[in-house]
């Protein structure tokens, strides 16, 4: 993609800068999906029995779109990360041996946000503000190219999309 290095060079620019901003891109780049993943055990506490088929659909939905789809593409296509050739500012250590599209975590949680958004618009807007803030994130501190990020949240959001309407007719065939 054309636009990749100057939206790249543009997000990554911020980096190195300001230690509260740095701190910010590493957290969500590294641990906010980790606050997401935890939501999903809240979900289950506070109400399991209306909770359970939306967090068990997510989550099946996510790992089939990254540790398949995902894991497909990278068998045809290998693609260096931004740091592997380039001067940039790198926050948090990487392999720069492993291929950067499209980005597995935009297509998990892009997957997942979008089953949550297909149960409760309020929850899943909430999911979807945080994985865009994973994905930003993950630019920010240099290890993925913008267009990785916009395969694999378009990925997420079209295999969510699918799921979640094969979910909601498998559902209702059982109650027939």
């Amino acid at each position: 993609m054309y636009l990749d290095v100057p939206i790249f060079s543009f997000i990554n620019g911020f980096a190195g800068k300001w230690a509260w901003l740095d701190f910010f891109g590493v957290f969500c780049a590294v641990y906010l999906g980790d606050i997401l993943l935890f939501s999903l055990i809240l979900f289950l506490l506070k109400n399991f029995k209306k909770y359970w088929r939306m967090v068990t659909e997510a989550v099946a939905a996510a790992l089939l779109v990254r540790f398949v789809l995902v894991q497909a593409f990278y068998f045809f296509k290998f693609r260096f990360r931004p740091f592997v050739y380039n001067p940039i500012t790198l926050l948090i250590p990487y392999d720069g041996h492993a291929t950067s599209f499209p980005s597995g975590h935009a297509s998990f949680y892009f997957a997942l946000s979008t089953i949550i958004f297909g149960y409760n618009k309020k929850y899943g807007t909430l999911f979807y503000i945080f994985s865009f803030l994973i994905c930003l994130g993950r630019v920010f501190v240099g290890i993925h190219w913008p267009s990785d990020i916009i395969a694999g949240a378009v990925l997420g959001n079209i295999m969510g999309w699918v799921l979640n309407k094969l979910f909601k007719k498998v559902n209702i065939m059982k109650k027939s």
